[in-house]
């Protein structure tokens, strides 16, 4: 070569080769490529090495050479697919485990370009790059660390050896057992004795095959390339060296496994004589004694069944995973043909390597991960989640649980949700949430003493008459409240406050709003309420905000009876007029008036505007009186609609102040939830240990949330629909043959089936 030869352009879709040269002071590159079978040089130029650069290892030296080229020709790098011709294994060095951190940037690095490897051939374009390293020197730091150069040199060759590894084997049957022995030697010439003793029968021939696969299996575990195998068998070694034919069922069947594992060596195998091996024979006889003359410096590993034994499996994985590309690539170098999953698999491969035909994931936080197929991710979840040492933690804590023992696959955190939301326990004890799911709906009276909230006091301390009970009347409008004690609860004794104390007081209303107690919810009542047309509504069980009112009065009335008595709580009914006359002349936050001028349209004359007059009592006029009284008349229609629009107001504040903790949860016809498990439903023996939930329910029925959000559920023990609140009821997740049925449940009113139903587990 006399002078440097000219450079070529490229063509779109060409296939451009690069060849890399070293020396211990320069790395360069020549990329080239082929016009009718003749070599046309594109770029070629090389690097004067620095200080550190200069004690890298040779393998390193052709990495940093082609990192170089890919950093300065990034544009032909992507544009095109190249092929790095080489002798030596660089892209299994950048594929290594125990590579050095900086091979692994520089694998990262190199990923998303579409580079192969292939063997070098004697070619014009490497003497080019090797004529460019030799001629390349170190340079002050001043000057540039790059330079090009245009006559040709000799290659430089690099000598890479394997260490070779000596194997020794030998096999033992008797009357007394079946065993054998193996002596494996580092290239160090470190010897691990290994004495295997068969649980079965065996044959000399298949005692000595025993024995030359279980330290094929050792060496493959440690990592062996290159072996020497030594044997006293004429039998084994000739078979395997394709010299004695084998006419035995059994014999072939060893001899197959034996050729799928030296697949994984560089292997040479000899018959040695008996002494020679003595070694192996002296642990072979020791595994074949008799078990109680066995000494315990050895070890001896018992072995169950012949090697030739095919375990029955069911194979649970179908078809090729995602694992099946990226273990393609870095082990036989195989491309999908769609350009853009080429791109991304060789992209991705940079973070795995292959360890004993297994893929790996480098990781940021340990070592390494092993890579699970589906089959594999769902049993290893599963046994991290409930297993001997699952505490059923959450989706979080299991994916980061699961990645700290060593497994990857790329949905793992998704499939951790789905296993954590669809453990039966899970939901069982989950923790019950207390913010609400849906937004806060206010009931609001239309006009005054329309709709009434009954609801009973007790059991109280027994006062006079032996009465123990109270039953509590509120107006919804007006607040105005009606209490009186009662000795037994009966159906007659509600029907008769209702009639003396609201609808010969007051009129019929148009509502009347109570729990679900037997009281209430009996035939009686009903046809008693029915016959004035008055609507009787039910709360849903267990869920009292759904006749707040009377709730919040009864805990007025209990608080102000607590502070009224001393010691004498019996006497609690004598003081029942005297709270219900503090409570109706007492300011309301919600209207801003008494329940007395709301409903009388005047404020009522308390005790201590007679100790300290007031104006009015200082200059009571009677017929003044009267007429103010009838203006007041007048004017308490304006004065209620104040008072109502004050409510509406108040209202409006609270349910913005509970909408803004909403967590909305969403239901629909057909699907399964659970109910939360009531004090009454809990077992006393199981104690705090009982389960949070029940069910599972099917909704069946979907009821407009304005009718003040009461819902249908059953119970176990009756074909009965009750009315169930939906922030009682939580997701139903259930697991059928390995997918995961997504129930969600949305806070409004739905109507349950009393029985469960049938799960195809």
């Amino acid at each position: 070569m006399i002078k440097a030869p000219l450079l070529s352009k490229p063509e779109v879709g060409d296939t451009l080769i690069i060849y890399l040269s070293i020396s211990t002071s320069a790395v360069s590159f020549v990329l080239i490529r082929k016009d009718s079978g003749v070599e046309r040089p594109v770029y070629y130029a090389s690097k004067a090495l620095q200080d550190a650069e200069t004690r890298y290892s040779n393998i390193e030296k052709l990495a940093l050479a082609l990192v170089m080229s890919a950093r300065k020709l990034r544009p032909y790098f992507q544009a095109h697919a190249i092929i790095v011709l080489t002798n030596h294994p660089l892209r299994q060095i950048l594929q290594s485990p125990d590579t050095s951190g900086r091979m692994i940037k520089w694998a990262i690095a190199l990923g998303e370009f579409d580079i192969s490897y292939q063997p070098k051939p004697a070619e014009k374009g490497q003497a080019v790059a090797d004529f460019i390293a030799d001629f390349t020197y170190p340079v002050d730091i001043a000057s540039t660390p790059e330079a090009v150069a245009s006559l040709p040199s000799e290659a430089q060759k690099i000598e890479s050896t394997t260490p070779t590894w000596s194997l020794y084997v030998d096999g033992s049957s008797n009357q007394q057992g079946c065993g054998a022995g193996l002596v494996l030697t580092t290239p160090d010439k470190v010897a691990m004795e290994y004495a295997l003793r068969f649980k079965f029968k065996a044959s000399n021939n298949e005692a000595e095959y025993e024995a030359l696969l279980a330290g094929l299996r050792l060496a493959k575990h440690l990592g062996v390339k290159r072996i020497d195998i030594f044997s006293d068998s004429q039998l084994v070694v000739n078979q395997v060296t394709n010299n004695f034919d084998t006419k035995d069922s059994f014999m072939a069947a060893y001899l197959a496994q034996m050729r799928l594992l030296l697949k994984h060596f560089h292997y040479q195998i000899t018959q040695v004589p008996r002494a020679a091996n003595s070694h192996a024979d002296a642990l072979a006889r020791l595994a074949s004694a008799v078990e109680d003359k066995i000494g315990r410096k050895i070890h001896v590993e018992l072995l169950a069944a012949p090697s030739t034994m095919v375990a029955e499996v069911c194979n649970l994985q179908q078809g090729d995973s995602w694992i099946t590309p990226i273990y393609k690539f870095l082990a036989h170098g195989t491309l999908p043909n769609d350009k853009v999953q080429a791109k991304q698999i060789r992209y991705k491969s940079a973070r795995y390597l292959i360890i004993n035909d297994q893929l790996y994931k480098r990781s940021f936080t340990l070592p390494y991960l092993r890579c699970l197929t589906p089959a594999e991710a769902e049993i290893v979840l599963r046994e991290i989640h409930e297993g001997v040492c699952g505490d059923h933690a959450g989706s979080r804590s299991l994916a980061h649980k699961t990645f700290r023992q060593g497994y990857y696959w790329p949905t793992l955190h998704q499939d951790a949700i789905r296993i954590s939301r669809s453990c039966d326990k899970c939901q069982r004890y989950a923790t019950i949430p207390h913010s609400p799911p849906e937004p806060l709906t206010p009931m609001i009276s239309p006009w005054p003493f329309a709709q009434w909230g009954l609801d009973l006091i007790g059991p109280m301390p027994a006062g006079k008459g032996k009465v123990r009970y109270a039953i509590v009347a509120v107006d919804y409008f007006t607040k105005w409240a009606e209490v009186e004690p009662l000795a037994t609860i009966t159906e007659g004794k509600i029907e008769d406050f209702v009639w003396k104390n609201i609808l010969c007081r007051f009129g019929i209303p148009n509502a009347i709003v109570t729990d679900n107690g037997r009281q209430f919810d009996n035939k009686k009542f009903k046809m008693f309420c029915s016959k004035f047309n008055i609507n009787l509504c039910f709360a849903s069980p267990a869920h009292p905000q759904s006749n707040g009112q009377v709730e919040a009065v009864n805990k007025i009335i209990k608080r102000t009876l607590k502070t009224s008595l001393d010691k004498a709580k019996g006497c609690w009914p004598e003081f029942v007029p005297q709270v219900l006359w503090s409570y109706r002349t007492s300011y309301r936050t919600s209207t801003g008036e008494t329940p007395f001028s709301l409903a009388f349209g005047t404020e009522a004359v308390v005790p201590v505007e007679l100790e300290q007059a007031t104006y009015r009592i200082q200059n009571y006029i009677q017929s003044e009186n009267d007429k103010q009284l009838t203006l007041n008349l007048d004017l308490v229609e304006e004065h209620r609609n104040q008072a109502h629009l004050r409510n509406v107001a108040y209202k409006q504040r609270i349910s913005n102040y509970y909408d803004s903790r909403v967590k909305p949860r969403s239901f629909k016809v057909g699907d399964w939830v659970l109910k939360k498990r009531l004090l009454c439903d809990r077992v006393p023996s199981e104690g705090t240990l009982s389960p949070n939930w029940d069910g599972p329910f099917e909704v069946v029925v979907h009821q407009d949330s304005a009718k003040h959000n009461q819902f249908m559920v059953p119970t176990k023990a009756s074909s009965m629909e009750d009315k169930y609140q939906s922030q009682k009821l939580r997701t139903m997740f259930i697991k059928i043959v390995r997918s995961t049925i997504n129930l969600w449940c949305q806070h409004q009113s739905f109507t349950y089936k009393a029985s469960p139903p049938k799960l195809h587990l």
